[in-house]
């Protein structure tokens, strides 16, 4: 067992009450430990709802928490059931329906609980309406989807599910349903109504989209619309399932080439910025890139594939890991121009002197904008190309700051972000001379140098060290 004070994804828990609040007028109880409950000031305090969270925390006793794991272990066996006979019995007394969250607390994360109990959610309201004879198998007039995984408090979903509004209304594709984000429970016996569902988020709501089409037939689209590339593909899938149907329902074949094309070139401008001078100075620039697979993925190809920059994860190295610390010494080691990844990146890259952007969860306040921001379709290539631009050192930014004096001066990072003991260690004298070397070429040097003194088992860098490094490499 390892001590973690940084996690990338919350407990359970909160996954689950993350969809539960994103339903409208469903109440959620929680038996946890007090400090458990935290979830509702975290969503009010990040969505700046107006609304009290409709979540009831049962706090655990003292006393039981007080008698230690291994009890603990034993009674898990049984709890479930104990559980779902509360819920039967609350159901017996209640008009309302009465759901046990059916996920394992201890062996999930947040996003794996979200997806799960999603899944559980529309599995019991289909399978109701079904029984009491209420379900809805026709589609909808005209072409149809459901958006599939949008809930608070997720990282820009509130921004990306209005760009996915709108990137599907003006190709006339209409909303069937948006789940969970404001949707009510009675409405999900309609959802198979729509023609297919779109989930934007990998990491939730597939669960149900694979249920919905292993029951239901209905097909889903898992590419995410980030980038002026995937937005394409992802509307060329909307037309390929559209025109499966269109003949016998809407009598007519569509086509959505012009919609992309003007999109392209008079809605994005990160086309057009791709081929300009500015775009030009990233070229051959390296970056870091870490997090969950829909955000990762997607900016790995944005840079790589529209912007020219080289990343580490795609090119060179990938690391599959939990530890934040791992990844920070990783970042160290290979110095990329730029850093995108969650909070913690910004925090490394600080310590760094880094240039660095937020592109996933977990997040701070800051990264839930007043403004419009979408990540999703046109208006989130904007977006994104202006996160990753400003993001950089660019030009002579670093050679001014050295000659005019600005923050970056002469300081000069030789910390290794680990708990590990560093054998390295730089005299005064070497120090006094990398802070000599013009800022865009030093972290270079530096990293050379270190390499050398570990393949040659030296522990101090001195200036003639560094002089003997340099001699090596010219060889």
């Amino acid at each position: 067992m390892k001590l973690a004070y940084w996690m990338y994804a919350g407990p359970a828990h909160i996954g689950t009450l993350r969809i539960a609040s994103s339903f409208r007028n469903v109440h959620a109880i929680m038996h946890a430990p007090l400090g458990d409950d935290h979830f509702n000031v975290m969503r009010s305090m990040l969505e700046r709802e107006r609304d009290f969270t409709p979540v009831t925390t049962s706090v655990v006793d003292r006393h039981v928490l007080a008698r230690g794991s291994r009890e603990k272990v034993v009674n898990n066996i049984s709890q479930k059931e104990d559980l779902q006979n509360f819920v039967d019995r609350a159901s017996s007394y209640s008009e309302s329906d009465v759901i046990l969250a059916d996920v394992n607390h201890y062996q999930i994360n947040e996003l794996q609980a979200a997806d799960k109990t999603l899944e559980q959610i529309v599995r019991y309201y289909l399978d109701k309406a079904r029984r009491e004879g209420f379900l809805n198998r026709s589609l909808t007039d005209d072409p149809s989807a459901n958006i599939i995984g949008i809930s608070t408090p997720g990282f820009h979903n509130q921004h990306d599910c209005r760009e996915l509004k709108r990137l599907l209304s003006e190709p006339g594709i209409s909303i069937n349903q948006i789940i969970p984000e404001g949707e009510f429970l009675k409405n999900l016996k309609d959802l198979p109504r729509a023609w297919f569902n779109i989930v934007p988020y990998r990491e939730m709501g597939l669960m149900a989209a694979n249920f919905l089409e292993k029951e239901y037939g209905m097909p889903h689209i898992l590419t995410t619309p980030i980038s002026i590339l995937n937005t394409a593909d992802f509307i060329a899938q909307i037309s390929k399932i559209v025109n499966l149907w269109s003949f016998s329902l809407i009598e007519k074949k569509v086509n959505y080439d012009l919609y992309v094309e003007n999109q392209t070139k008079f809605v994005s401008q990160a086309t057009w910025f791709s081929k300009s001078i500015d775009c030009q100075n990233l070229a051959g620039k390296e970056a870091a890139v870490s997090r969950d697979a829909t955000h990762a993925a997607a900016i790995t190809k944005i840079l790589v594939r529209e912007m020219g920059i080289r990343v580490q994860g795609l090119c060179d190295e990938t690391i599959i890991t939990e530890d934040h610390t791992e990844i920070g010494d990783t970042i160290a080691r290979i110095e990329p121009s730029a850093i995108f990844g969650t909070q913690m990146k910004r925090h490394i890259g600080k310590r760094l002197d880094i240039p660095r952007g937020v592109i996933s969860s977990p997040v701070h306040i800051q990264n839930f904008p007043l403004g419009y921001r979408p990540f999703l379709g046109y208006e989130g290539t904007n977006q994104i190309s202006d996160l990753i631009y400003n993001s950089f050192n660019l030009g002579m930014e670093d050679h001014l700051l050295d000659v005019f004096g600005g923050h970056d001066t002469k300081e000069v990072n030789i910390k290794s972000l680990s708990t590990e003991k560093n054998n390295i260690h730089w005299s005064y004298d070497a120090e006094s001379e990398l802070k000599k070397i013009p800022g865009f070429v030093r972290g270079k040097i530096k990293k050379n140098t270190e390499v050398f003194a570990k393949q040659n088992n030296i522990s101090t860098i001195t200036v003639d060290v560094m002089y003997a490094a340099k001699e090596k490499l010219s060889s």
